[in-house]
Formats: structure tokens, sequence, C-alpha cells
């Protein structure tokens, strides 16, 4: 059964940020990945073609499919979590997301839709297009 993970992208102002750090990380490593303390129980769901969410500032925006989740012993003896992650970035609808500490679980249900096609709406930033999103709401 498939599950997903949501994290903070912390350090990024926009999407363009995690693509520069991405792209930077990939000089040294064939795909990027993301270092984490916590190692997921759930691995197995995760690659069970699960994704992991970046939330930047304060809105889902996008999402990259998980490839491998590799457990390890840190420099000081701690267990830790290598997730290698997918380098397309695929962008989705935006969704408010409130700061919270590592990662979370995120049930398929509950996940934003990607959005498709290169339609005029694309065009706009995700900031824009959450505002419009939640206007039509109420």
């Amino acid at each position: 059964m498939t599950l997903h993970m949501v994290k903070l992208c912390v350090g990024a102002d926009e999407i363009e940020d995690l693509r520069i750090w991405q792209r930077h990380l990939m000089k040294t490593a064939k795909q990027p990945y993301h270092h984490t303390r916590m190692v997921p129980k759930r691995a197995e769901e995760l690659l069970d073609d699960g994704s992991l969410y970046w939330v930047i500032r304060g809105l889902i925006q996008v999402r990259q499919k998980i490839t491998a989740v590799k457990s390890f012993t840190d420099r000081a003896g701690r267990r830790a979590c290598e997730i290698g992650l997918d380098p397309e970035i695929v962008m989705v609808e935006p969704v408010p997301k409130r700061p919270f500490q590592g990662w979370r679980y995120l049930k398929v249900e509950d996940a934003p839709p990607d959005i498709k096609g290169h339609g005029r709406a694309d065009d706009l930033p995700p900031s824009i297009r959450a505002q419009l999103k939640q206007a039509l709401v109420w």
C-alpha cells in the first residue's frame, strides 16, 4: 500500500532553491537524496510508488518520487537515514501546511494532485494559485 512523506524544505524560499540545492548535490551523487535522523518504520510503503512532498514557504508545492530508503550509522554512532529521490521535481496543487519538525507520513488520499499541462494557471506563482484556490472555496 502506497504511502507518502511530507517534509519542510528548510532554507528554500522558492522551488528554484530546491532545484539549485539538488543540482549541487548531484555533482557528487547519482541522484538527489535527503538525510534525516529518523528511519521510517513504514519504508516498504514509501517505496511502493511513494513521494516526498516538499513544503516551501508554508505550502506543499512540489513532490519527488522516493526511490530508496537506506539506514546507516552516522559519524557520531547514531542511526540515520538517507532517502533517495527521483531527480524530477513535480509541481502539485499548493496546499497550506503549518511548520513542524522532521517529516510526517502523508496518506495517498490526503496528497495534493499534480498540476498537469502547461496552461496559464501553471505560470502563476504557487502562492497566488493557493490564494485563488482558497478564494474559490469561500
